[in-house]
């Protein structure tokens, strides 16, 4: 039997990825380029398909969450790519941080100073990018740490800053006052030290900060979600097209000739009559246990409910609403597609875009459609 009938198929638009790119880029303000967050395998797609073909789309500045990610972003993308470890170095790697030809995020006073040490050649640091906490109270450097910073003159000569950037804590929700909060403190960080290095580009929006308006992009926006088709406007028409289509096997079909609770924990009954086709994707393939009782499959173009609670390998589908016809050729059930779509999925499992795709599974064959 063909692998991707047994196992599930896991299709990657490609075009619709490259649409996005270019739709995000159309939204930014003159002298905003647009860089592309492609860490977690690329949001779970597949960074050796999703990179080169960012790179394509006229993308040279790539983001990643560690070194091993960034080394291994490296050989994908020729040389003229910036790429940025968005987690910074870890003490003792800023040397293979550097000789690998990445930029680390640096956050701290005492991380500058080891980068400043470890790598400099003739006076001058290997290139590497400062974070600030403009208000989202993760990483960053504090407002006390950057003044630190500032006042040392030699260190800030030294360190090779090119890229100053921070990160906004509620960009997809516009109405909040702590956007305008973190704008304006980001813009006094931003102002001070080009003050002292003039050429530091700046960055702070990321999908949804795209949508904020020309305020926010500065030199570079970061979009990660929204390039593989999460919406970055919650509760309007999504702008993305769908990038990513999965469909999984029908295993089994089997009418209820009496009531009866389907699932461990018998937490769903399903009525005497119905029909329900037994799929083969579970927890440990990335659907998300939460949607138990709760999600929804595609059936042809029927929407059909997941019923009873999903297990590690298998999930439940209530296809009584489908023609006799219709359940004789029934061998897979969509999960993702243009009709059920990435931010739908999430909400009958209580998260968002961004679990739903890291959370894919790797036992899916794979499928990357392009030009």
């Amino acid at each position: 039997m063909d692998s991707n009938a047994q196992e599930g198929l896991l299709t990657v638009d490609l075009k619709a990825l490259e649409d996005n790119y270019q739709n995000l880029c159309a939204r930014l303000a003159d002298g905003s380029n647009c860089g592309a967050v492609v860490k977690a395998d690329a949001y779970g797609l597949g960074m050796e398909r999703v990179a080169p073909k960012l790179y394509r789309c006229g993308c040279r500045d790539f983001f990643v969450a560690t070194q091993a990610e960034g080394e291994a972003l490296i050989p994908l993308l020729p040389a003229d790519v910036r790429i940025m470890v968005l987690t910074g170095v870890r003490d003792g790697c800023e040397k293979a941080c550097a000789q690998a030809g990445l930029i680390p995020a640096l956050f701290t006073f005492q991380q500058v100073n080891n980068w400043v040490k470890y790598t400099q050649i003739e006076g001058k640091a290997a290139p590497c990018a400062v974070k600030v906490d403009s208000g989202l109270t993760r990483l960053g450097m504090t407002g006390a740490d950057f003044n630190k910073l500032l006042s040392d003159e030699r260190l800030l000569s030294a360190a090779n800053i090119q890229l100053l950037f921070s990160h906004l804590a509620c960009a997809d929700e516009p109405q909040r006052q702590h956007n305008g909060v973190q704008l304006q403190n980001f813009q006094q960080f931003a102002a001070q030290l080009r003050a002292q290095s003039p050429g530091v580009r700046l960055s702070l929006a990321n999908s949804s900060g795209i949508y904020l308006g020309d305020r926010y992009h500065f030199d570079l926006a970061r979009p990660g979600a929204a390039l593989y088709g999460v919406n970055p406007k919650p509760g309007q028409l999504n702008p993305m097209r769908a990038v990513v289509n999965l469909r999984v096997p029908v295993i089994q079909q089997r009418r209820l000739h009496e009531s009866a609770y389907v699932g461990y924990g018998a937490t769903q009954q399903v009525a005497a009559g119905s029909w329900l086709a037994v799929a083969r994707a579970g927890y440990a393939d990335g659907v998300l246990r939460a949607q138990s009782g709760r999600g929804w499959g595609v059936a042809g173009d029927v929407k059909v409910p997941m019923v009873g609670r999903l297990s590690m390998d298998t999930c439940v589908f209530d296809v009584s609403g489908l023609s006799s016809s219709q359940r004789e050729s029934l061998v897979h059930i969509e999960l993702l597609n243009r009709q059920l779509k990435l931010d739908e999925v999430a909400s009958y499992g209580g998260t968002n875009g961004y679990e739903v795709l890291t959370s894919l599974g790797h036992r899916y064959a794979r499928c990357y459609l392009d030009d």
